[in-house]
């Protein structure tokens, strides 16, 4: 609907079977009570960026700030291919408009906070997933949340203020 606010979501949320189990994570919340007020614009980077469904399980590895993006059985570094998709997405994902963006925590892709990167084996939760961080750098002030933190009712509230605020915005530099 050409009146209701854009948000981008992970895909799997909307119950779309994008997981590389080749199940989805559908949120009730977020497809039900959300979509009757946004229009959402659903994103897997796994599959953008040419990904089977289902494919072999993945996680960040190596320096939390800089993480690779690797197979776990196979060894595969998914990490260039998965950045350059990245690059290219948030491009296109200009011309939606977006005024947020709800992604899967947990993701090594989407995860926004807390994301498990290992280093020699052990697992720190201290990582930003790749898709997650090329939002959150080429949008910094686009809100973006993940959809377990929305059941906080202090964080849903916040995010959606942002997320007005957000199209407010939009609105007024349109006139400009």
């Amino acid at each position: 609907m050409e009146n209701l606010l854009k948000i981008g979501v992970s895909a799997c949320l909307l119950g779309e079977k994008v997981r590389y189990d080749g199940g989805d994570k559908l949120d009730r919340f977020i497809s039900g009570t959300l979509g009757r007020s946004f229009d959402f614009v659903p994103v897997c980077p796994e599959v953008g960026c040419g990904l089977s469904v289902p494919r072999e399980a993945m996680r960040l590895e190596g320096d939390p700030l800089h993480p690779r993006l690797v197979t776990i059985a196979s060894r595969l570094d998914l990490t260039e291919r998965m950045l350059a998709w990245c690059r290219e997405s948030v491009v296109e994902l200009e011309r939606e408009e977006l005024c947020g963006f709800i992604l899967k925590e947990g993701s090594p892709s989407s995860g926004c906070f807390r994301v498990k990167v290992y280093n020699h084996g052990v697992a720190e939760e201290c990582g930003r997933g790749l898709f997650a961080a090329a939002v959150a750098g080429h949008f910094p002030h686009l809100p973006v949340e993940e959809e377990g933190r929305l059941s906080e009712p202090h964080v849903r509230e916040y995010f959606f203020e942002r997320v007005i605020a957000c199209r407010h915005v939009q609105k007024i530099l349109d006139r400009v």
